[in-house]
C-alpha cells in the first residue's frame, strides 16, 4: 500500500495543521495583566522622576535654563548644607541605635514568659502616625515640667540632690536698707550687738512662699548677739500695714540664709526661723548682713531639649522609640531560624553566654541586620514628619533634614528649580542603598 503524500509529492509525509503559538499567548496576556500596574507606575513614578529632573535644570520660575546653578545651591546654601549635615547625623545613628536596640530585645525576651507581651508594647508605637507621634513626643519634651514628661522626670532627679530656692523672685521695696551685691543683697550700714536689723523683701507670690512661713515677728534685742527680721514687707490694700517694720498678716522669709561680711570674707552665717528672725554671734560686730545669691536661685527647668543643640538627637529619639520595635520583630523572625544545636555546641565548649551571643548569634543573624540596618537607613533619608511637627520654630533650622528643606524651598520660599535638584539629589542618595539591598537579597535567593 503507498504512504501518504504531502503537496502532491510522493513519499513525503503531510506536514502538521499550524498551531497558535502557546507561548506568544501567554506573554500577550501577561502583557495585559502588567499594563494597568506599568501606567501607574509611569504615571506615578516614572513621570514625576522625569518632570523633577528636568525641572531641576530650570530657575525658580522656570522661564529660563539654569544649568547646575540649583545643584550648585545644594552645596552653597547655608540651610541646605546644614539639613545635609542633619541627615548624615540621621543615616548614622538612627538606623544603628534602632537596630541594636531592637537586637537586644529580641534576644533578652527570648527566653521569657513574659515576652511576648513585651514586643507587643515595644512594637505598638508602629500603629501611630509620624503626625501622631510627633505630637506626643512635642510635649515630652516641653520646657516646662509642668506639661512635659522628659522635663518632670529630670527635674525630679535634679531637685532631689540640689533643692531649688523658694525666693527666685524676691528683691528689695521701696527705702529698703539692702542694695544689690554678686547675685545677691547687702546691707547698707554695719550692725551691731545689742541691736536689730531689718532686712525687708518683696516679689514673692502668696503661694509660692514656703510652707511652714508663719507671721513675720519684730525680732528682740539681745545685749551680746545681732538679732533682726527678714519678711515679705507687702500688704494687700492701699494704706494697709506699715512700711519696714513687720505686720501680722506679713510671712517670714522661713530658711532665708544670712551672712556677716567683713572685708569681703564671711565671718558668721545663720538662717532665718519660720516667723523671719535671726540671730547672729558676737563675731558679726561691725560687719554687713548680705543674703547671698544662693537664696534667690531661679527654679530648675531642665533640660532645652527642643534648643539648637539638643533638638536633633531629641527627635531621632522619638524616632527610635517609633522604630525599634520593627527592628525587634524582624530581628526575633530571624533569631527564630537559628539553629539551636550551634548555640548548645557553643555552651557545651565553654563559651559563655556574651561570647555565643557575639561569636554565634549576631553572625548568624547578620543577613537579618543587613535588611533592618538598610531599610531604616531609606526611610531616615525621607524623614520629614517628626521634623516639622517636634522641631518649634526658633530651632527648625537647626534640625533640618533634606526632606523638609525640599518642602520648604518649594512650598513656602517659591524656589521649585531647587526644590526639585533637592529631591533629585535625595534619589541618587537612596539609589546605592537600594541597590545593595536588592543584590545582597538575589544572593541570599541564590544560596
Amino acid at each position: 500500500m503507498a504512504s501518504p503524500t504531502a503537496a502532491g509529492v510522493p513519499g513525503t509525509p503531510a506536514a502538521p495543521a499550524p498551531r497558535k503559538s502557546v507561548t506568544g499567548t501567554r506573554r500577550t496576556v501577561a502583557a495585559l495583566f502588567l499594563l494597568p500596574a506599568l501606567v501607574l507606575l509611569g504615571a506615578l513614578v516614572v513621570y514625576p522622576i522625569g518632570y523633577s529632573l528636568v525641572r531641576s535644570f530650570y530657575n525658580a520660575d522656570g522661564s529660563g535654563f539654569a544649568g547646575f546653578d540649583n545643584y550648585k545651591a545644594i552645596f552653597t546654601d547655608d540651610g541646605i548644607r546644614t539639613a545635609l549635615k542633619n541627615n548624615v547625623i540621621w543615616v548614622v545613628f538612627a538606623p544603628t541605635v534602632s537596630t541594636a536596640l531592637g537586637l537586644v530585645f529580641a534576644v533578652l525576651t527570648e527566653r521569657i514568659r513574659w515576652g511576648t507581651a513585651f514586643k507587643l508594647v515595644v512594637f505598638m508605637p508602629m500603629a501611630i502616625s509620624m503626625l501622631a507621634a510627633g505630637i506626643i513626643f512635642r510635649l515630652v519634651y516641653d520646657q516646662d515640667p509642668d506639661k512635659g514628661v522628659a522635663n518632670a522626670v529630670w527635674v525630679g532627679v535634679h531637685d532631689t540632690f540640689a533643692q531649688s530656692s523658694a525666693f527666685p523672685n524676691a528683691h528689695p521695696g521701696r527705702e529698703s536698707p539692702l542694695k544689690p551685691d554678686q547675685g545677691g543683697f547687702l546691707s547698707t550700714a554695719a550692725v551691731h550687738t545689742g541691736r536689730t536689723v531689718n532686712l525687708p523683701l518683696v516679689g514673692v507670690a502668696p503661694d509660692q512662699m514656703p510652707g511652714g512661713a508663719k507671721s513675720a515677728v519684730a525680732a528682740k534685742p539681745d545685749p551680746g548677739k545681732i538679732t533682726g527680721t527678714t519678711w515679705q514687707d507687702f500688704t494687700r490694700g492701699k494704706g494697709v500695714g506699715r512700711l519696714g517694720a513687720p505686720d501680722p498678716s506679713e510671712l517670714g522669709y522661713d530658711g532665708m540664709r544670712i551672712e556677716a561680711v567683713k572685708d569681703g570674707k564671711v565671718v558668721a552665717s545663720t538662717k532665718a526661723a519660720a516667723d523671719g528672725t535671726f540671730t547672729l554671734p558676737a563675731t558679726a560686730d561691725g560687719a554687713r548682713l548680705r543674703l547671698p545669691a544662693s537664696n534667690f536661685k531661679q527654679p530648675y527647668n531642665g533640660v532645652d531639649w527642643l534648643g539648637p543643640s539638643l533638638v536633633t538627637p531629641a527627635i531621632i529619639g522619638s524616632y527610635v522609640w517609633m522604630w525599634a520595635g520593627f527592628a525587634m520583630v524582624l530581628i526575633a523572625a530571624g533569631l527564630a531560624g537559628v539553629p539551636r544545636e550551634l548555640l548548645e555546641a557553643a555552651r557545651v565548649d565553654g563559651a559563655t553566654e556574651w561570647q555565643v551571643f557575639r561569636k554565634v548569634t549576631v553572625p548568624l543573624l547578620a543577613p537579618v541586620l543587613a535588611v533592618v540596618t538598610v531599610t531604616l537607613m531609606i526611610n531616615v533619608l525621607k524623614v520629614f514628619d517628626l521634623v516639622y511637627i517636634i522641631a518649634p520654630g526658633s530651632s527648625q533650622d537647626d534640625a533640618n533634614v533634606l526632606a523638609l528643606e525640599l518642602y520648604r524651598k518649594g512650598f513656602s520660599e517659591g524656589q521649585p528649580g531647587i526644590a526639585s535638584a533637592i529631591a533629585v539629589f535625595l534619589l541618587l542618595l537612596v539609589i546605592p542603598v537600594m541597590w545593595f539591598n536588592v543584590r545582597r537579597l538575589r544572593r541570599e535567593e541564590r544560596r
